[in-house]
């Protein structure tokens, strides 16, 4: 889409900071807890970067945005200036929607611009 309309694209990849799950008192040095968050932080910024190679690769314009905190709240504060905002969805239904919330269909509602959603494979 954003090749056909000669539009910017720009990929946005939310990181939620680490959580660890420690048996006993669950205490993590700030040396391993800042190791883990770069290691998180490169993880994710190593994914982004492969994402903007293959939209550069097909002729887009694309840049890129690695935030940190609640996905849905980064991505509307990000989309503000935009015309359209595409967003994936696993398309779940039910339980499993209840318990994990969408990221999506909070978009929906609190983006400042349309959100086209796209199901996953």
């Amino acid at each position: 889409m954003a090749k056909a309309n000669r539009a910017r694209l720009t990929v946005v990849h939310v990181m939620a900071p680490p959580s660890l799950a420690l048996p006993g008192e669950g205490y993590v040095s700030p040396a391993l807890y800042e190791s883990l968050e770069r290691s998180a932080r490169a993880a994710a910024q190593k994914r982004l970067n492969a994402v903007l190679a293959r939209a550069r690769a097909a002729g887009v314009r694309a840049g890129g945005l690695l935030l940190e905190g609640v996905p849905h709240e980064l991505i509307a504060r990000a989309a503000r200036k935009a015309d359209l905002l595409v967003i994936g969805t696993h398309g779940r239904s039910g339980f499993a929607k209840l318990f994990l919330g969408s990221v999506a269909s909070r978009l929906v509602t609190l983006a400042p611009c349309p959100v086209l959603t796209v199901r996953g494979r």
